[in-house]
């Protein structure tokens, strides 16, 4: 049974920073493509960032310079370390593996707001 279990999530005021967790489990991790997803309320869930079992990264262009997507094989998880957070920022955020269409967690809530 694959599960993904996201941690990190919080209240931050504008500027702030936020460390998300997901930690896999049930999954071929060092092989699975990982990413975060997020969706505010009523838009549609978007990729955020992505990482390659290879280590190649991607992300959504509002993210790039402020968002650092990681991962530790060793210990399944992987990482989003989002720094100068904007109130645009709020949303459910999601973990993902195996790109949109395979696995998910729950999700966890970033707001950001002062």
């Amino acid at each position: 049974q694959v599960q993904l279990v996201e941690s990190g999530g919080g209240l931050v005021q504008p500027g702030g920073s936020l460390r998300l967790s997901c930690a896999a489990s049930g999954i071929s991790f060092s092989s699975a493509a990982m990413g975060w997803y997020r969706q505010a309320p009523g838009k549609q869930r978007e990729l955020v960032a992505a990482i390659t079992s290879g280590g190649g990264t991607n992300y959504v262009d509002s993210a790039k310079g402020r968002f650092t997507i990681s991962r530790d094989n060793a210990k399944k998880t992987v990482s989003l370390q989002m720094n100068s957070l904007k109130p645009d920022d709020t949303a459910v955020y999601y973990c993902n593996a195996g790109g949109p269409g395979r696995y998910w967690g729950q999700g966890t809530q970033v707001t950001v707001s002062s």
